[in-house]
């Protein structure tokens, strides 16, 4: 389908929704008029049209960067027209904020990189802007059928039939994110999703040398360039221009993929937090270098304003800042949808605590206050209550005993370096869990109706938090879901048929008549009462963390 025959196409479903000669002043009546499964469709198409003008907007705000270098002087197309740079002039033009527009001019640079880039591969003589009318990109990249993952134009998944993008794999020549900027532009994902997988990935490591001075992967091992590498193996890096070694591109190209599919339920939040820790665990070096400067950052500053107010401000270390939301965690938690209690005490308190008038802010701010207080004489239960706050990390172990050199919170899938694991260890003790390379822990059988500690532990390090499609609710907030009930399906309290889900959605599950299904150790299923299914995939993090990364499939094919 070309670029502006699915425009067409969107907006004739939105005249027929709601009228050809409708009036700017009558859009909320018309809507208002619409039945719930139109007015799912009406939104889901002005969402394609969105899509369809942030493309547009996101390449043409390239090319006006391209024509605003800062060695063009005043002679730049940004400078010419009075402004400093081309975010400031695709700001004025679109009325959006320095961030947003930044945002686009980010974008549209890395399309016009891998439209180049394409060019130069082919040998073509024409680097060119945009598209021919067809909506061919430069360089004989196109949109076509093949599937990507991730919403397409019509705003549903890839595998209902979205738009999707087609071309050449990304190798040498081309930049790693060339999976990115073919899915913006078949509308399979937004600017914003493209931009958070992109920043959150960073760039491949640069090359490092092994002992001996044999070239090394990322976790120091030599690598035997003569055969090439799977997609598994973590190359040696490339330079940030974006060409380098073959394994590291292939490495972080096989990322962006798998992430693009993630897409289509996760928010731009998710996903850059997803491509964070991902890029920590194919880079362990380089997410201890992280880790120490962001250490070295550490920083609590206090002062007046103007008005007598005493402000403060706080940089947190990764470790501190994961203990410190473990705290506000275990004494927010009924506030904030966390699991229901059994224990009557715990109950009351969690009643108490719901109903207090103060705001969430200020409910952290006294917490905060109590703790400087009581310090290292603190009654912990009296500040905290029964449920202490504590910070578990999740370290995978290979047979052999070796450990992983980065893990994980239980929480929030923050990565570290496993040196924090090994003072922590000392610190406080390990609890071992085994699991196979999808992280699905052992099963222990139908002792007992409810979930014992240690197998919610086992459920925490295997779904990372609620498996609810698109919910981003940690492994703490979540409660223990029987797959097969207890009752009606003598239901074995066996982590294999457990699930993660947060209150609201466990909640939502037996009031809404949705049921979640699996086949033996495959993914879980949810299925709606209308007969739609919905697979509930294993956060992207969580499955670097046990296993290689599988070998993309070929999503890019040559335009004739």
């Amino acid at each position: 389908m070309g670029l502006f025959t699915e425009a067409d196409t969107q907006l004739a479903l939105l005249r027929g929704l709601l009228g050809d000669a409708l009036e700017p002043a009558d859009l909320v009546s018309a809507m208002d008029r619409l039945d719930d499964d139109h007015c799912v469709r009406a939104i889901t198409a002005a969402d394609a049209l969105a899509r369809f003008s942030e493309r547009l907007r996101a390449v043409g705000a390239g090319t006006l960067a391209a024509r605003s270098p800062r060695d063009a002087g005043h002679g730049g197309l940004a400078q010419s027209r009075g402004h400093r740079n081309a975010i400031a002039l695709v700001q004025d033009l679109t009325g959006s904020s320095q961030a947003e527009a930044a945002r686009q001019v980010r974008v549209g640079e890395a399309l016009r990189e891998i439209a180049q880039a394409d060019a130069v591969r082919l040998g073509a003589d024409e680097t060119g802007r945009g598209t021919d009318p067809g909506g061919a990109a430069v360089g004989d990249v196109a949109v076509g059928d093949a599937a990507v993952g991730g919403r397409g134009a019509d705003g549903r998944g890839a595998e209902e039939g979205a738009s999707v993008c087609a071309g050449t794999p990304p190798g040498r020549g081309m930049p790693w994110h060339a999976a990115l900027g073919l899915a913006v532009l078949s509308g399979a994902i937004t600017t914003a999703q493209h931009d958070a997988i992109r920043r959150g990935l960073g760039e491949p490591p640069a090359p490092r040398a092994a002992p001996g001075g044999a070239p090394a992967d990322a976790r120091g091992g030599p690598v035997d360039v003569g055969r090439g590498e799977d997609a598994g193996d973590v190359g040696r890096g490339e330079d940030p221009a974006g060409a380098g070694d073959d394994a590291a591109c292939q490495a972080w190209a096989t990322a962006a993929e798998q992430l693009i599919a993630a897409a289509g339920h996760d928010s731009p939040e998710q996903l850059a937090g997803a491509a964070r820790a991902i890029r920590d665990i194919l880079d362990p070096e380089g997410a201890e270098a992280r880790f120490l400067a962001r250490y070295e950052r550490r920083a609590l500053r206090t002062w007046t304003d103007r008005d007598g107010a005493r402000r403060a401000s706080i940089s947190f270390d990764d470790e501190g800042g994961a203990f410190f939301d473990a705290i506000v965690a275990a004494a927010m938690r009924p506030r904030r949808g966390g699991p229901r209690f059994v224990d009557p005490e715990e109950k009351a308190a969690a009643a108490e605590l719901t109903a207090d008038p103060r705001r969430n802010d200020q409910l952290v701010y006294d917490l905060f206050l109590d703790l400087v207080r009581a310090g290292v004489l603190a009654d912990a239960k009296a500040v905290l209550g029964a449920r202490q706050p504590g910070l578990r990390l999740v370290q995978p172990v290979d047979v052999d005993g070796t450990a992983g050199a980065v893990v994980m919170t239980e929480d929030g899938l923050t990565a570290l370096p496993s040196g924090v694991a090994e003072r922590r260890r000392c610190e406080a003790g390990s609890v071992t869990v085994t699991v196979d390379p999808c992280g699905n822990p052992l099963d222990v059988g139908r002792e007992s109706r409810l979930f014992t500690s240690r197998q919610r532990i086992g459920l925490a390090i295997r779904d990372g938090g609620c498996r609810w499609s698109g919910c981003d609710r940690p492994a703490s907030y979540c409660e223990a879901h029987h797959i097969d009930e207890w009752h009606r399906d003598l239901g074995n309290t066996d982590v294999d048929r457990g699930i993660l889900l947060c209150r609201f959605h466990h909640m939502n599950l037996h009031h809404g008549r949705w049921r979640i299904t699996r086949n033996g150790k495959q993914g879980f299923v949810l299925h709606h009462r209308d007969g739609e299914q919905i697979p509930l995939p294993q956060r992207p993090a969580l499955r670097y963390l046990f296993r290689g990364i599988d070998p993309p499939p070929q999503r890019f094919r040559r335009v004739a």
